[in-house]
């Protein structure tokens, strides 16, 4: 019977404690993290939404499955279950197994692009950019107009500009552009979807220019459950169905399985060339091990056969994009200005709309993240000014939500923190960097409020 209650569907087996702090407490965490969130102690995080990417639960078929790991350093049975699992839903002759999603990148990127180079995506995440352009090659964005604009409400926002992708081609020429990606769900613009027609698109002038096509496809089963969702046609197919067909306008794909794999670690890459596959194979080996392991225990790789399926589940799928909206939709409500509508697997708050008094020099997404600790213990993350420097479009602070961690009375809290830092919005300085590393800056980097150090100087 439908009711409008979300509830979980599973029983909870075992839980963890958490730990409360006071705010003076957590002023004094913060200051030495200097505040970085990445820097915190987890133990000295109450709700943890810092990321969603190795952080969830793992099911009892999951644990049953691990107690079957089959360690062997070659021809492992682990990978073999692994491997027909994957390929089930993806489709790609060539499966190898990485310790997690950037070292597929780095493995593909490696292989494939070299210096001048230019590989377009719908918008590239922090991990994706960073391997493309430690080769030498140029990371494009080329979201759709719709989805530089947080607030505006499009049902796939994550698509790819079909006719900037073409000009783009014809600009720098098909030789300069190894492969196109398209990152489903789109995780820097607010994880918003990608539509099958426009992977259809994107496919097709990739066939016709001879580029091959990949996808990020680190949350595929939120993408598939969109599409159900909100693409005519896709209503009465399942979640697998309409993963199937997308990846089969694609040659291949990098996965962190710490996504929609459902596992604690792991990742792997795909594809259909066979040339291209001995090649990344023989980068694996020296840097992550032989094929059939990737840097993976079996037991790991049995997990991830079977939370790839497990993801694909419509219980599931229901309650995690149900429970998602909920948190932004009741925000949203209040006037807590946010990207809409409401994403898979988070929820992204527009730290510009938020906090207007905080121009993007002062990094107002780190400056709201940091105040969300302040009043209530809660970790999230900066995608914007920090993360991609002046290459961002938007600042925009993630609440990523772990699978099958946080219950709803979790969220609730949540919605209670968000609401009162909006009460007081005002109040909230901006920040400047003080040390910065030359890749991935907003991991190490090292803040302090524009107050603080005006005191000192005075």
């Amino acid at each position: 019977m439908p009711t409008k209650t979300i509830i979980e569907p599973f029983r909870i087996k075992s839980v963890e404690p958490i730990r409360w702090t006071t705010r003076r407490e957590r002023e004094q965490l913060l200051e030495a993290a200097h505040y970085n969130l990445f820097l915190l102690p987890a133990d000295d995080v109450l709700i943890d939404l810092l990321t969603d990417s190795g952080t969830g639960a793992m099911s009892t078929h999951q644990w049953a499955a691990v107690m079957e790991g089959d360690e062997s350093y070659a021809g492992s049975r682990s990978f073999d279950r692994f491997k027909n699992s994957v390929q089930e839903i993806f489709g790609y002759k060539h499966v190898i197994p990485t310790h997690q999603g950037r070292a597929a990148e780095r493995i593909l990127f490696g292989v494939t692009c070299k210096k001048g180079e230019v590989v377009p995506n719908n918008t590239h995440f922090d991990t994706t950019r960073a391997n493309v352009e430690f080769v030498g090659a140029e990371a494009v964005d080329l979201v759709i107009e719709e989805g530089h604009h947080p607030s505006l409400q499009h049902p796939f926002k994550g698509n790819m500009d079909v006719a900037a992708l073409e000009s783009l081609i014809a600009r720098v020429g098909r030789e300069r552009i190894p492969l196109v990606m398209l990152t489903v769900t789109n995780n820097s613009g607010g994880g918003q979807p990608v539509s099958m027609e426009n992977v259809r698109a994107v496919s097709a002038v990739c066939k016709r220019h001879g580029i091959p096509l990949y996808f990020d496809a680190c949350r595929f089963a939120e993408n598939a459950w969109f599409i159900k969702l909100r693409e005519k046609g896709y209503e009465n197919k399942t979640p697998k169905e309409i993963a199937q067909e997308m990846f089969r306008y694609g040659d291949g794909c990098t996965m962190s399985a710490k996504k929609d794999g459902m596992a604690n670690i792991g990742g792997f890459l795909c594809t259909n060339d066979d040339m291209l596959a001995q090649q990344e194979k023989d980068l694996l080996i020296l840097t992550e091990g032989y094929p059939t392991y990737g840097g993976l225990a079996g037991r790991d790789l049995e997990a991830i056969a079977v939370g790839v399926q497990e993801a694909l589940e419509e219980d599931y799928l229901r309650y995690r994009i149900a429970s998602t909206a909920y948190l932004g939709n009741h925000i949203a409500s209040h006037g807590v200005p946010i990207v809409q509508p409401p994403g898979g697997h988070a929820i992204y708050l527009d730290a510009r709309a938020f906090l207007p008094h905080i121009p993007p020099d002062q990094f107002p997404g780190v400056a709201l993240a940091a105040e969300l600790y302040l009043e209530g213990g809660i970790r999230s993350v900066e995608i914007g000014t920090l993360m991609f420097a002046h290459g961002a479009q938007m600042d925009l602070v993630r609440l990523a939500i772990p699978r099958r961690v946080y219950t709803q009375s979790h969220i609730d809290y949540v919605v209670e923190v968000i609401l009162e830092v909006w009460k007081n919005r005002e109040r909230i300085p901006g920040l400047r960097l003080t040390y910065e590393a030359p890749f991935l800056r907003h991991f190490t980097a090292h803040l302090e409020p524009m107050n603080v150090g005006a005191a000192t100087r005075s």
